[in-house]
């Protein structure tokens, strides 16, 4: 059924717009009254009310045990599947457009963007808007630590225990325990498990 609506032009535009409102450009109200039964939440989740939740049936969206998304942020899976491990923390004002994967006891700060989708633009014969949109998924290991207005774009990997700087626009991938910073966001610290330290790169 999925396979022959996806291959029908009209009816693949049909069902999207029973789904999706296309001037609010989020999921209609009813569909937004059934997503318990679609959102996958482990024990003791908690997401705040005042969290704007852009989640369809057609794609997945699983929120771990004791995870917490805090008040006023925007999680879409729109476009792309969204996990979120057990015992993460996402911050004030997030913004988590999928595919996005992210592993357990995450730490993200506030007013932090994480999108796995991106705007087309190639062609200047067409609006961008009707260019319509790339995917490539974020990945984000587990014990991760994000500061506050971090960036992280498309197709971007960060590592087990690494660290991300405040403010820091993520353009690359980031290894296991390293700290990285900046705009575009660099890596000025690994940690040495020979010297058992933090190291200056």
């Amino acid at each position: 059924m999925k396979q022959y609506i996806y291959q029908n032009k009209s009816l693949k535009h049909l069902v999207h717009w029973l789904i999706m409102s296309p001037t609010r450009t989020r999921p209609r109200w009813y569909l937004r009254m059934l997503q318990f039964l679609y959102v996958k939440r482990g024990r003791g989740s908690v997401i705040y009310n005042s969290v704007r939740r852009d989640l369809v049936p057609f794609r997945q969206c699983s929120i771990g045990t004791r995870s917490v998304v805090e008040s006023f942020s925007v999680l879409n899976n729109a476009v792309g599947d969204l996990h979120i491990g057990d015992y993460t923390r996402i911050g004030i004002g997030n913004t988590i457009i999928g595919p996005v994967s992210i592993g357990h006891q995450v730490n993200i700060g506030q007013h932090v963007l994480i999108s796995g989708l991106n705007h087309r633009y190639e062609d200047v014969q067409i609006s961008i808007a009707e260019q319509g949109v790339s995917v490539a998924p974020v990945t984000i290991a587990d014990d991760v630590w994000i500061g506050g207005n971090v960036v992280i774009l498309a197709g971007i990997r960060i590592g087990q225990h690494a660290v991300i700087g405040a403010g820091s626009v993520v353009t690359r991938d980031v290894p296991a325990y390293s700290v990285a910073v900046g705009n575009p966001a660099k890596v000025v610290k690994t940690y040495d498990f020979n010297l058992n330290c933090w190291v200056k790169v």
